[in-house]
């Protein structure tokens, strides 16, 4: 089975700058894997410990200072790293983001059988690149996905979170998956696999080495941009501490916010 685990580089800051514009600066600043991919790589390991013959593939897009998140990866278990980078990608939003990435997979990772993604990036949260992958490959996808259950040649099951709480759905192969924080710890690498991560080579490609031009990538080949970044004012008014529920649902009545019944 060969898997495919997104990851992508996010600042590791609470101080976000922004460019002229207004997507978030990300020269000089430290760096680390998105959170919720270090969850979608767990979830690639785990089906490698159980099923023969797994080759697990850590992509990004990026600058280029992104190989060395994706020997993080590697470190962590990753069999291979891939590095899409060119200065024609900046300022991409979700749309092109998807198609740049699935431009790569479909020109250079073709026989792949599932493809794994964080279900949202701690810089943007819009949720949309995942999606944005499989509408592009043409795939059937899950969102919201807590843990793989069952993995076959064909299909693989997936609980996912909905508002009533959990479902399990079968998909079949290939397929993407977009995954929330797990029930589990997430592993932590061992002196072997920062050996292994230091000797990879990681394959490096262009918008050429893809099949794009510059029209369909970075800030010419988004549908949307973001007019106005800001942060939001913290107004803290007066507060009043009740007693008890009656009083609370009192005061909040007196707002036509709920009734006393």
């Amino acid at each position: 089975m060969k898997i495919i685990v997104c990851i992508k580089q996010v600042p590791d800051t609470t101080d976000i700058k922004w460019t002229e514009n207004n997507t978030i600066q990300r020269e000089g600043v430290e760096s680390i894997i998105n959170p919720f991919d270090v969850y979608a790589i767990e979830e690639a390991l785990k089906l490698k410990k159980i099923i023969e013959d797994v080759e697990i593939t850590a992509i990004t897009m990026g600058p280029i200072q992104a190989e060395k998140m994706l020997r993080q990866a590697i470190a962590l278990g990753c069999d291979n790293g891939i590095l899409i980078t060119d200065k024609k990608f900046a300022g991409a939003d979700t749309y092109a983001t998807g198609k740049t990435i699935a431009s790569a997979i479909k020109s250079k990772l073709p026989d792949f059988d599932l493809i794994i993604c964080g279900q949202f990036a701690i810089d943007g949260d819009t949720a949309q690149t995942g999606p944005s992958i499989a509408n592009q490959l043409g795939i059937p996808q899950i969102t919201f996905v807590k843990e793989l259950k069952e993995c076959e040649n064909t299909h693989i099951c997936a609980v996912r979170e909905i508002e009533e709480g959990l479902e399990t759905l079968r998909v079949e192969l290939p397929a993407l998956i977009c995954v929330l924080k797990g029930f589990e710890e997430t592993t932590r690498a061992k002196i072997n696999g920062y050996i292994k991560a230091k000797n990879a080579e990681i394959t490096v490609y262009s918008m050429e080495d893809i099949g794009l031009t510059p029209e369909e990538t970075g800030i010419k080949g988004s549908p949307t941009f973001v007019s106005r970044a800001f942060r939001p004012e913290h107004n803290r008014g007066e507060c009043e501490i009740c007693s008890d529920y009656n009083e609370l649902a009192e005061k909040i009545s007196e707002f036509g916010g709920i009734s006393n019944e």
